[in-house]
């Protein structure tokens, strides 16, 4: 594929297929996704019709890892392929160069300033490095599907069966443009080239993804020796051992050691993760201290990683509401061109000079031109009749358009985009998604999971006697139970690294407590609510209850402790808020975002946390129902383009039901996600960097689209013989192909450039 047009084609060739119900295209990276009907696998048929309208393809390697890291899916055969084709192009150019030196009587080789050199040169070009462009745009035009390549096979085409004629038949007039074809493809060859180095680049984040993948790993059998193999030999319930500095191949459980682990290549998270017996681990990560023993869990395509690259190639082939625009320019462009190139040859043939018979004196003039090459008549070196000139403009259309800036402008942003998130731990869904999180508006929070770590952890500590003493006790009773504020008051005693009591004789309460013995310690403890102590004789601390007042704490749980008849204190117990949280909420109001908290738990809980958050009164709700928050999602709409953000796992009606839905902290489950936008990671700044990146990333794909409609709309009436007229300028097919290759380039580059800012 060459061109938007070529998009085009391949899309409607595809969609004409009875077991494809839609497709999608995407220009840089060369893939097609299907939507297959009734999972009809079976493509040996639609590549067929593919490969007889001139796309040959292929199936796609089921494991993106495999595929990026063994074959660049053929992009390094194309390379050399346009390198030896350039080369022979810019040897060709060189010697119709010398030719002209000759003619001007600067080298003294009277054999290259020979009009037949120059007619073999421009042969051996077309039937060398044009043959493919040529053979590409006959393919093209006989399945009523005209490219690039037709254009430019046009150009050159012409301008060769013109000079042939000219040079059979002398008596006829016609100027020979038997330099124009050499020039012609050298420069068309050579934008080629820069531009499949560029869009070599644009896929480079996603290629270092996937070199976080080693290729072997250490298995361990069950006598405990160690064998290097490949990783994709690796299979789920085998062991592997990790030493300090190896990256993980695989996703697994820790079965033995203890270690930190650099997940920041996949998260985002700068933090080591604490690896103990029992974590969850996931390939690309590196095992930062010590040795560990990884049993597998999933391999191949089924890995964090390899899910991770599927999500972004799928986000590139997504294309844009704003591509579509671009696509279907693209796709009738090249009849548009044309048609104007056909018009022009008949304008300037028969009218134009006629009105302006000086234009055949004056089209000499000016930079632009390369008409008048201060060579010998023998080189066609003006035009002197209608016919002639007519012929150079008409050419000079076809070569100028550019339909690949059209086609680049939208699809080469979004993959260096989402290659650019991935890197950073956040996952687009596609170019849509893109589009829509850069016009967001108002952004809608989740409360447990999201703004809060989601998990009930010990915020304060209020005794008659030291903190540490109460928590033991508290803590050795609770090592009974599996509620959740238990697992907080263990947490906090092993932060603390309080040692633990023996318990025994304990009895559970259901919704009040627990009450057991510890051994040294005399009487009956009880760990529970205020309300179940009060029941049970036990009276309030007037000391407790004046500091707990002070505190101004509402809305948190809170456990009493007590020994026998007497109180020895309480623990508050709440949700914490991530760390980043408020850094990541100002920004976001600095960027003028409306920001609102919708959430199912209790009204104080929510109305503490938006006052600590700086939200008001109406940008709140609380207990709300599934239905009730997607209610309240709809009554938002109203006010402009909405993003929920949410844990990606209980809030996934909610998020499929915004029009952008954004997931954090899902960890390994991203595959699972309802999200549009994912998070990866338990950190929120990344929230507000996502979303300026949607923003930059459209304002690039509208720059490159400006700069594609706009050259096409200068360049060809300059082509056309627009200001031959009134200044004497017009656009040699040489200049013309330069400044198309340019074009495409521009676009290319201008992309590339979102990595810096």
């Amino acid at each position: 594929m060459k061109c938007g047009g070529c998009v085009s084609a391949v899309e409607q060739i595809l969609r004409e297929q009875p077991n494809i119900l839609n497709a999608s295209v995407n220009l840089v990276a060369r893939t097609a996704w299907l939507d297959l009907k009734d999972n009809d696998q079976n493509l040996d048929e639609t590549l067929k019709v593919l490969a007889k309208r001139g796309f040959p393809a292929k199936p796609r390697i089921t494991n993106p890892l495999e595929e990026i890291n063994t074959g660049d899916n053929g992009s390094t055969t194309l390379w050399w392929l346009q390198w030896r084709q350039l080369m022979v192009a810019l040897i060709l150019l060189l010697l119709s160069v010398l030719g002209h030196l000759t003619e001007s009587g600067k080298i003294g080789v009277p054999i290259l300033g020979d009009l037949r050199f120059h007619a073999g040169l421009a042969t051996i070009a077309l039937l060398g490095p044009g043959q493919k462009i040529l053979r590409s745009g006959i393919q093209a035009v006989i399945g009523f599907q005209p490219n690039m390549d037709t254009l430019v096979g046009l150009g050159v085409g012409s301008a060769y069966i013109a000079s042939v004629v000219a040079l059979i038949w002398p008596d006829i007039g016609w100027p020979c443009f038997f330099n124009e074809p050499v020039m012609l493809l050298g420069f068309v060859l050579l934008g080629r080239f820069l531009e499949e180095r560029a869009r070599f680049r644009t896929n480079k984040a996603l290629k270092q993804l996937a070199q976080l993948q080693p290729d072997k790993a250490r298995l361990m059998n069950s006598q405990g020796e160690i064998k290097t193999v490949r990783v994709g030999a690796l299979k789920p319930g085998e062991r592997v051992q990790l030493l300090a500095g190896d990256r993980i191949p695989v996703d697994g459980i820790v079965l033995e050691g203890n270690s930190a682990v650099d997940i920041s290549s996949l998260t985002g998270e700068p933090l080591p993760l604490e690896a103990s017996p029992g974590t969850e681990l996931v390939s690309g990560s590196l095992n930062l201290e010590a040795t560990l023993v990884l049993e597998v869990k999933k391999v191949g395509s089924q890995t964090a990683l390899a899910r991770i690259i599927n999500l972004v190639e799928t986000a590139q082939a997504r294309k844009a509401p704003i591509q579509g625009i671009a696509d279907q320019v693209a796709g009738r462009f090249c009849y548009g061109v044309v048609s104007l190139s056909i018009l022009t040859f008949f304008f300037w043939w028969r009218i134009g000079t006629y009105l302006w018979p000086e234009v055949l004196q004056a089209s000499g003039q000016g930079f632009l031109h390369g008409h008048h090459h201060g060579l010998s008549h023998s080189l066609g070196s003006t035009a002197e009749t209608p016919l002639g000139l007519a012929l150079q403009l008409a050419i000079a259309v076809l070569v100028v358009a550019c339909p690949c800036a059209l086609g680049l402008a939208t699809p080469t942003v979004i993959t260096v985009s989402s290659g650019l998130a991935a890197k950073r731990g956040w996952l687009f869904r596609g170019g849509d998604v893109i589009e829509i999180a850069a016009k967001v508006k108002q952004i809608v929070f989740d409360k447990t999971g999201t703004l809060t770590i989601g998990r009930p952890l010990v915020s304060k500590v209020i005794g008659t006697q030291k903190p540490e003493r109460m928590l033991q006790i508290a803590a050795s009773l609770e090592q009974n139970s599996r509620h959740p504020l238990a697992h907080a008051v263990l947490q906090e005693a092993n932060r603390l690294k309080i040692p633990l009591i023996k318990s025994f004789n304990t009895r559970t309460f259901p919704g009040a407590g627990l009450e057991g013995e510890l051994e040294g310690i005399h009487g009956t403890i009880r760990v529970g609510t205020p309300e179940w102590l009060s029941s049970q004789g036990i009276e309030s601390d007037p000391q407790l209850k004046t500091q707990l007042d002070k505190a101004g704490l509402t809305g948190q749980s809170i456990i009493a402790v007590a020994q026998d008849k007497t109180l020895l204190g309480i623990a508050l117990i709440d949700d914490q808020l991530r760390p980043d949280v408020s850094v990541s909420l100002h920004r976001l109001r600095e960027h003028g975002y409306s920001l609102s908290i919708l959430s199912g738990d209790r009204e104080q809980a929510v109305q503490r946390l938006g006052k600590t958050l700086g939200f008001s009164a109406d940008q709140l709700g609380w207990q709300l129902l599934p239905d009730q928050k997607l209610k309240r999602l709809e009554d938002l709409k109203s006010n402009g383009l909405l993003a929920m953000v949410g844990d990606g796992i209980n809030d996934a009606p909610a998020l499929a039901a915004a029009q952008l839905g954004i997931a954090i902290g899902t960890g390994t489950q991203i595959a699972q996600d309802s999200a549009d936008l994912v998070l990866l990671g338990d950190r929120l700044e990344g929230l507000p960097d996502a979303l300026l990146l949607a923003r930059k990333t459209m304002q690039k794909v509208k720059q490159n689209l400006f700069w594609a409609f706009g050259y096409n709309l200068i360049a060809l009436p300059i082509a056309a013989g627009l200001l031959l007229p009134s200044f004497g300028l017009l656009l040699s097919p040489p200049i013309a192909a330069l400044l198309m290759a340019i074009s495409s380039i521009t676009v290319v580059v201008n992309a590339l450039s979102l990595k810096a800012s």
